[in-house]
């Protein structure tokens, strides 16, 4: 049986690996990161955090030019990181980009759920509302595309289904402390899962849903957007599914050094460089899809050494 997590031991989470990966990724320095690259994994450094943000921006652009009107593409994007977002709509007035006449597309990868619900776009901390007033409210109105084409997981059938109906050019993210992409984050150490976590084909299996919160995420919510108020943040969210996931052309994973630590940023990439799929480290498990990017900013990017604070 494995050791039970340092953290929350009725949970799974990277803490309960086997210590020889750990002290693996513990050693490497931003030096490393880009030659963990392989066939179908990328890890591109950018040296200025405005580049970052630029080259993480240009991906909504790059998605939407590839759309026509019978044939149309979309981006899956975050609410963590999130400057990218006033650059987006900045781009596309500035270029004229008429995302209507594309027939562009746009998904909201996941919301807040408190008392079995979705929250309101008027909640402090709805990502619905974070999406609109830093993007897409910003967006000229004869260029913006139609609010039929913004999707939010709020309806899960109907949000899975459009992955079928139109083409995710691009699923972007951040990294999560507890080492998720949106908010899949690892199981309860419960029923047939208490001595192992889920195989990586059965976690994949994972759709659009309704999730509970590792302490770790709410935790972290609460440092990055709740002034360290706990208290603030839900336990629950939907989220995008790895079966979403996989029907993405890419996934493409920001690091900017403020979701996740110095640890957690080589340990992903590690794991999937070596192709280390394990449900209880969530984003290895984009080991196993054909196409996936790291962009690391090198400030954030820190060390893994002991230092008292």
């Amino acid at each position: 049986m494995r050791k039970l997590s340092c953290v929350a031991p009725a949970w799974w989470d990277y803490t309960t690996l086997d210590d020889e990966i750990v002290a693996d990724a513990a050693k490497l320095t931003a030096e490393d990161l880009p030659g963990l690259s392989r066939d179908g994994f990328e890890v591109r450094i950018y040296d200025t955090i405005e580049e970052f943000y630029l080259a993480e921006a240009l991906e909504y652009i790059d998605a939407w030019r590839q759309s026509k009107p019978d044939a149309p593409v979309g981006i899956c994007g975050p609410i963590g990181p999130t400057e990218q977002l006033p650059l987006v709509a900045k781009l596309v007035n500035e270029l004229g980009i008429d995302l209507g006449k594309l027939g562009a597309h746009f998904w909201g990868m996941d919301e807040w759920v408190i008392g079995g619900e979705a929250v309101a776009p008027d909640h402090p901390l709805s990502f619905a509302k974070a999406d609109m007033e830093l993007c897409f409210d910003r967006i000229d109105a004869k260029l913006a595309m139609p609010a039929a084409n913004i999707h939010f997981p709020v309806d899960t059938a109907d949000y899975s289904a459009s992955f079928d109906s139109v083409r995710c050019a691009v699923m972007q993210g951040g990294q999560g402390e507890v080492k998720h992409w949106a908010f899949n984050d690892p199981p309860k150490r419960e029923g047939e899962w208490k001595d192992a976590p889920p195989p990586p084909a059965e976690y994949r299996k994972l759709g659009t849903r309704v999730v509970d919160l590792h302490p770790m995420t709410v935790m972290q919510n609460a440092r990055t957007s709740g002034g360290g108020n706990v208290a603030l943040v839900p336990t629950q969210a939907l989220t995008v599914g790895p079966v979403e996931t996989w029907k993405a052309g890419r996934v493409s994973i920001w690091h900017a050094g403020m979701h996740d630590n110095p640890f957690g940023q080589r340990l992903t990439a590690l794991m999937i460089s070596k192709k280390l799929p394990d449900s209880a480290v969530p984003m290895s498990l984009l080991a196993e899809h054909p196409d996936v990017r790291f962009s690391y900013f090198r400030g954030g990017i820190g060390t893994c050494d002991v230092e008292m604070h």
